[in-house]
């Protein structure tokens, strides 16, 4: 039976994480995990912290404490926020760990004794004003291919292209601003990729399923030509390098940080080590399906740099089958920005509203085929209509119904008739449907298939309109009853994955206890029997309205300057 090993790109240390973080990496993986767990798949849900580099070093610098007690505390402050948007790791670790710091230093020394690491002497930025080199994020500058003038010296943010320091264009140093920058030499290892590229197109060629945006992003890089990678940085922040002459040197955080999702899961077996075994997800694991959850910019390191790391360790590693890649989620007509403050950030999200909302919408909405905006108004108008008038509404007019006239009781009695018949062939192909777009993980259309399913719920309640049988054929409104009561549950099922508070709360106020509410399919629409009591735990969503998107929009805005509209 295939298992699954899901990971999500690991969020950096340096401050909490905007909208646009949860949309491209950590929310989608967990709808996933959610799915795969609904169906009693054995499933392993992986991330971690990123630690190092130099970002880190940066924001300890400037609140003037020790960066190991620095990204100690921001780990906790984000593991806080995920778990409390409902993020279901099975375990959140540390890129500093010390399983990871074993691993990488592993690695490097299966990928040297097979020949794929390279001693080099490079001329390296080093600031006069710093009397240090400057790693590749400590320079900031004009990217040469797009203009962007921000681009750090490694990748540039704004069109994904990698980059070396030397490549920018007015370069100045990201700690003092200085532009007294010299090339002076240093030594450092580089990965050999080029050695591995042959090999590397033949395991491209053996994926599948990848979404195009991925392809193109991974198939550009090779048709490019593939570059050998300097896999060491002149940091005191890292994972130091165990070689004679490079002390003070750490590793490239785009080296150890891939190497995480594998020390995260041998973090995981240690605390049930009797029961628990990381190497039947990472090693000959020849039954796991492996899918991996990132934003665009994330796409080269996992399609290139990271299997290029595994193949030449020479040694029998699980690598990614498919990549979920997504573009990016926009703020109100600009880029989020973690430096800039711009933009809705996770623990401004949760005191706002609860969690589910924010799922939903960043799900339905998910930036698939390309960037999608968020504003507040688009925002209220979405929830308002799939949250609280579709799914919620059905939920309160039923129970609510069933309280005032059934005592809480589920009515007993009725036949079920055509309505009932065509309502299983509906409900029957649309949970069909919603499997196909799990297994092909497309959010939007995942999405797209909940609302239709509370929509049916809503259109055959509609129809069949129990508070008129109710005087006429009480027999015919109780069975209506009872089947918008199992359609309660189903609903709930089917929007588990993507709203697990609303969903589990309305389940309970059916009965319906389960840790892991099984996959919904159309014998759910006789699950619960007459005879049961149920709850009415009051309205699942308030209304929002415009007012509410437009004082958000006005508070945001002057925090950040947003153009009227």
């Amino acid at each position: 039976m295939t298992r699954y090993l899901i990971t999500s790109a690991l969020p950096y240390i340096n401050g909490i994480k905007h909208l646009g973080n949860l949309a491209g990496s950590l929310l989608p993986a967990d709808v996933h995990a959610r799915f795969r767990r609904q169906t009693g798949a054995d499933t392993l849900f992986i991330c971690a912290s990123d630690e190092h580099g130099t970002p880190a070093e940066l924001a300890a610098a400037a609140g003037r404490v020790d960066v190991a007690a620095y990204c100690a505390r921001q780990h906790e402050v984000q593991a806080d926020i995920y778990q409390r948007f409902n993020l279901s790791f099975d375990h959140f670790g540390r890129s500093s760990s010390p399983r990871n710091h074993a691993l990488t230093q592993h690695f490097l020394a299966r990928l040297e004794a097979n020949g794929f690491i390279e001693e080099r002497t490079l001329n390296q930025i080093f600031s006069v004003a710093d009397r240090r080199f400057l790693p590749d994020r400590y320079v900031v500058g004009t990217c040469p291919h797009c203009g962007f003038d921000r681009a750090r010296g490694d990748q540039c943010e704004d069109c994904t292209r990698p980059l070396d320091p030397q490549d920018l264009i007015s370069p100045r140093s990201a700690i003092s601003g200085a532009t007294n920058l010299e090339l002076r030499p240093t030594r450092h290892l580089f990965l050999r990729q080029s050695a591995l590229e042959g090999e590397l197109r033949d395991w491209l060629s053996s994926r599948c399923g990848w979404p195009p945006l991925v392809t193109s992003i991974a198939r550009k890089w090779l048709d490019e030509g593939i570059r050998d990678r300097c896999i060491t940085r002149d940091l005191a922040w890292g994972v130091p390098v165990p070689k004679p002459g490079f002390e003070g040197k750490v590793f490239y955080v785009w080296f150890d940080a891939p190497i995480a999702y594998i020390a995260a899961t041998q973090e995981w077996a240690d605390v049930d080590p009797a029961r628990r075994d990381w190497r039947d997800w990472w090693l000959d694991a020849h039954e796991v399906r492996y899918l991996q959850f990132l934003g665009k910019d994330n796409v080269p390191f996992h399609a290139v740099s990271f299997p290029c790391t595994l193949l030449g360790a020479r040694e029998p590693w699980t690598t990614v089958d498919v990549i979920k890649g997504v573009n990016w989620l926009t703020y109100e007509g600009g880029k989020f920005s973690t430096s800039a403050g711009r933009g809705v950030f996770l623990d401004q999200a949760l005191k706002l509203l609860p969690a589910d909302r924010w799922r939903w919408w960043l799900t339905a909405h998910a930036p698939e085929g390309s960037d999608t905006d968020f504003s507040f108004a688009r925002f209220a108008a979405d929830v308002d209509h799939d949250l609280a008038d579709t799914f919620g509404n059905f939920v309160q007019r039923v129970l609510s119904f069933i309280a005032s006239r059934y005592d809480g009781m589920v009515p007993d009695g009725g036949t079920p008739g055509s309505l009932e018949a065509r309502l299983t062939e509906d409900i029957a192909r649309l949970t069909g449907e919603l499997r196909g777009h799990h297994e092909a993980l497309a959010l939007r259309k995942t999405a797209g298939t909940v609302r239709a399913i509370w929509k049916t719920a809503n259109l055959y309640l509609v129809s069949r309109a129990p508070w008129t049988l109710i005087g006429s054929d009480p027999a015919a409104a109780a069975l209506v009853l009872r089947t918008a009561v199992n359609l309660i549950g189903l609903c709930a099922r089917a929007a588990w994955p993507i709203i697990p508070e609303a969903a589990t709360t309305a389940l309970a106020s059916i009965g319906d206890t389960e840790a892991i509410p099984r996959f919904p399919s159309a014998n759910d629409l006789t699950r619960i029997p007459s005879g049961r009591s149920i709850a009415h735990p009051g309205p699942l969503f308030d209304k929002l309205g415009t007012e509410w998107a437009e004082a958000q929009r006005a508070r945001f805005a002057g925090e950040l300057n947003l153009a009227p509209t």
